[in-house]
């Protein structure tokens, strides 16, 4: 060892302990630190070599581009105007969930005209961000113009990533409380499979010391604190296992201290999305046995003993409409806002809901009556109404990068469904419904390579450009006809080759490593199972069955080494919807299951790691992370990303969030870990509102007519 070496290390320890070292005690340390740091310089250069990239999809995400806005609610309707409405936010990523914190909260903030605490998901993970902006207060200026055009603006991120040492996921509702933020947060696993991590915590803004407010093991949804600060009121499933709800959670509603979690009691049984107007009366909404989504009040005993028989509810608005996520005024008791459907017409809006005369003054109709609005605030001052809505317009990001909690992953949005990377990981094709793209990891050479329905993709391992994919509805019975085709995207004419013949459902190709072969499902037996075929020729070259029975096998993928096919299948509950992940060894040896969301959960597309070692997969396993009617359209308010090893263990959740996310693909490349180049395709904006309200305003529509 040198004697520089030495002296440092001989100078570090006696620094620390005051313990002056042997000439030899120290050799003994060096050793061990050079045994030390050739460890992490192999882990590391291991680590650097098995950099990889994850790409994935989630429903209609990528049109969303949601801004705050508000509307003044004096004087109200007819005089309201386009010209009236403020965008609060700065038109950077998705910005929801408002709320205007009060004055002595806000006085932790400059003391701009207009405060504004907000979930974003900006720079690839969610924060919460509180924006204090001049709305043109000095002379001659104009209150009513875009935020993005006012120079003065302070904005600072309260509680994210970086403030709470990677731990924090938000969701909805931050609420500002003196110097502590009540909010939700999904970073606990909660341990039991299809049991949502959602939970609420609060965190001091300045030491940054956060406490979780949800019992352990217990899912709480939408907080909301009580205008002295002391209660909070959530909506909560409970220790109840999710049980696959599509639009209503059918929680109850709880209040316990907002300090520290305490005297946690149940007030209401059958309500979520909870307001207070004082301390001792609450609104909230539910599905009423008419149908109709309502709000309701809940009036609390002024003694303190709460509780489900000495809380009194009432139905507060009518039938014939859906009104639900409800805003309550502390200052002005005559109103509320909601979010409503009407049965003549198709988007949701922000209605103003009079209490004395029970009439409702639509509020964002005359504005933007073409567009959704979510989830409405009020003002401390009940001034104006506050809620998110898309703000159109702009570019669409090919890629965008999420913030990945494995740094030797790279994880992306993709803008599109079924991706797969080309071999060498310069290329990723994708499916755009109806069309089949391929375009470059950077963004560059974007191509539509056909404009068929297609579903699912897959490249040759060996075969340059060529790429495998399923022509047909998606999502069908065995007897849709759908075959699997193969085209080579250097060819000049794009030409279609079948590999199937009969369109038995046939569908999910993956190719194995050496090339030879096919593996997809096919309901040709009547029944969904796993066939393999030739790659080239399709089943006229050659076709036999690897897995039998009255049950749905789908969604294969090949392992790097060929030892193994992963797929998804209800096999253990035919028909159920229920589907769990299985390997199988190529000659239908050797079957095991991997991976379960509990009973009747649903664990889809699996994809191995290019290594081998691991699998992506999208799953229900973490449950609901917010009340569906909060958010637009999911098919299943569900969906995360994950991995796991091969012997089942190493789960890891990737994804933290609201939407359905799927169909992940494992690429062999390290992507930079920035968004890939903009398009504009023109449909920003036309997402769907929530299916099953949507059918439901149908079903009244035909019931008037």
């Amino acid at each position: 060892m040198s004697n520089n070496l030495f002296n440092k290390l001989q100078t570090s320890l006696k620094n620390s302990s005051g313990i002056k070292i042997s000439p030899k005690m120290a050799i003994i340390l060096s050793l061990f630190l050079n045994l030390l740091l050739h460890t992490f310089a192999i882990a590391g250069k291991e680590n650097t070599n098995r950099r990889t990239t994850i790409v994935f999809s989630t429903l209609e995400r990528s049109g969303y581009a949601f801004d705050i806005y508000t509307l003044p609610v004096k004087p109200l309707l007819p005089t309201v105007a386009v010209s009236d409405e403020f965008k609060l936010t700065d038109g950077n990523s998705v910005n929801f969930n408002g709320h205007f914190p009060s004055t002595t909260s806000s006085s932790l903030f400059p003391n701009h005209t207009i405060n504004l605490m907000y979930v974003t998901e900006r720079n690839g993970s969610s924060a919460i961000y509180l924006d204090s902006v001049f709305s043109g207060a000095g002379a001659g200026s104009d209150r009513r113009r875009s935020a993005l055009q006012i120079p003065n603006r302070v904005q600072i991120p309260v509680v994210g990533i970086h403030e709470s040492g990677g731990r924090v996921s938000l969701k909805d509702r931050p609420n500002l409380v003196g110097e502590y933020l009540v909010y939700v947060s999904t970073h606990e696993n909660s341990g039991v499979a299809r049991a949502s991590w959602t939970a609420v915590y609060s965190t001091h803004i300045r030491t940054k010391s956060t406490r979780r407010l949800t019992p352990v093991g217990v899912a709480d949804f939408s907080p909301a604190v009580s205008p002295s600060g002391i209660w909070t009121a959530v909506a909560s499933s409970g220790e109840r296992v999710w049980g696959g709800e599509i639009h209503e959670l059918k929680t109850d509603i709880y209040v316990f201290k907002t300090r520290d979690g305490s005297e946690r009691v149940k007030i209401v049984e059958h309500g979520g999305w909870p307001c207070w107007v004082d301390e001792f009366t609450l609104y909230f909404h539910r599905e009423s046995d008419d149908g109709w989504w309502s709000v309701y009040t809940a009036s609390l005993p002024e003694n303190g003993r709460f509780g489900v028989d000495s809380v009194r509810t009432r139905r507060v608005t009518p039938p014939g409409l859906h009104a639900f996520t409800p805003a309550a005024s502390i200052t002005d008791k005559s109103f509320i806002a909601v979010a409503t459907r009407r049965v003549d017409s198709d988007y949701r809006h922000i209605e103003l809901f009079n209490l004395e005369t029970n009439e409702f003054l639509e509020l964002t109709r005359p504005v933007s009556p073409r567009k959704h609005h979510y989830n409405p605030f009020i003002s401390p001052d009940s001034t104006r109404v506050g809620y998110h809505k898309c703000r159109g317009g702009g570019k669409r990001l090919i890629l965008e990068n999420i913030l990945s909690p494995l740094p030797e992953i790279s994880l992306f949005r993709l803008d599109g469904y079924f991706p797969s990377f080309s071999p060498n990981g310069d290329k990723i094709a994708y499916i755009k419904l109806p069309g089949l793209y391929v375009v470059n990891t950077d963004g560059s050479g974007l191509r539509l390579i056909s404009s068929r329905n297609t579903f699912s993709t897959a490249w040759h391992p060996k075969i340059d450009g060529l790429v495998y994919t399923s022509v047909g509805p998606t999502f069908k019975s065995e007897d849709t006809k759908v075959d699997i085709v193969s085209i080579n995207i250097n060819d000049p004419d794009l030409k279609m080759k079948f590999l199937t013949r009969g369109g038995e459902n046939n569908a999910f190709p993956a190719v194995s490593p050496d090339g030879k072969w096919v593996v997809f499902r096919s309901g040709r037996s009547g029944k969904k199972n796993l066939y393999i075929m030739d790659s080239i020729d399709g089943e006229s070259g050659g076709i036999h069955r690897l897995t039998e029975g009255p049950w749905s096998d789908t969604m294969c993928n090949w392992s790097p080494d060929g030892e193994w096919i992963a797929f998804a299948s209800d096999r253990e509950n035919p028909g159920s919807g229920s589907f769990e992940l299985f390997l199988v060894h190529p000659n239908g040896t050797g079957l095991r299951k991997l991976v379960q969301s509990g009973v009747g959960g649903r664990t889809n597309h699996p994809w191995f790691s290019p290594d081998g070692k691991r699998i992506v997969f999208t799953s229900d396993y973490s449950g609901v992370s917010a009340e569906p009617i909060a958010n637009p359209n999911q098919f299943q308010p569900y969906g995360d990303i994950f991995s796991i090893g091969l012997d089942g263990y190493g789960l890891e959740r990737l994804t933290h969030n609201s939407y359905e996310d799927g169909t992940p693909t494992w690429g062999p490349i390290f992507m930079k870990p920035v968004d890939v180049e903009p398009h504009d395709d023109g449909s920003r904006c036309l997402f769907d509102d929530s299916h099953w309200l949507t059918n439901t305003i149908t079903t009244k529509r035909i019931q008037c007519s």
